[in-house]
């Protein structure tokens, strides 16, 4: 998880790791990267890195933005989202839509649209996560991350 809000990544992360699943999973807080490299060697495989925009601060999306150039172009084959939080207070907007739209256009990545301080919707998150972390670690028998992105993409488009 990346993103400038510590905070609900922590909350996020707790509420990901109490589903109930039948795989081991490992989860990395980064306020941005690139992630330090000397633990490179300890580091786990990655395989579904999900980046936290705040439509409240501009920061975040340019966080984000910044950090996207240190990801491995094959992550963009169905291992990559946008989380957008705090969706619930868009009179607050301060990051413009089109922009979030754009970089899931961009980066051929699916947009999921949240609002992580109210606890069901964060529970129903973390479990689109999860599917996702599932098929995007290969545990989804038929179903591979880049047909999974593709799926995500067309119905947004629906």
């Amino acid at each position: 998880l990346v993103g400038s809000d510590e905070g609900l990544q922590q909350k996020l992360a707790e509420a990901i790791l109490r589903e109930k699943k039948n795989f081991k999973i490992s989860i990395h807080l980064a306020t941005s990267l690139p992630l330090p490299s000397e633990r490179d060697h300890l580091r786990p495989r990655i395989d579904l890195i999900a980046f936290m925009i705040d439509i409240k601060s501009k920061y975040s999306l340019k966080n984000v933005e910044a950090s996207l150039a240190h990801v491995d172009a094959s992550f963009f084959l169905g291992k990559v989202c946008f989380l957008v939080t705090g969706v619930g207070r868009v009179n607050y907007c301060s990051v413009e839509m089109n922009a979030i739209w754009k970089l899931g256009e961009v980066y051929c990545s699916p947009v999921l649209f949240c609002e992580l301080e109210l606890e069901g919707i964060r529970v129903a998150t973390a479990q689109r996560l999860l599917r996702m972390l599932q098929i995007c670690a290969g545990h989804v028998p038929g179903v591979s991350a880049l047909s999974f992105g593709s799926l995500m993409r067309n119905s947004a488009d629906d």
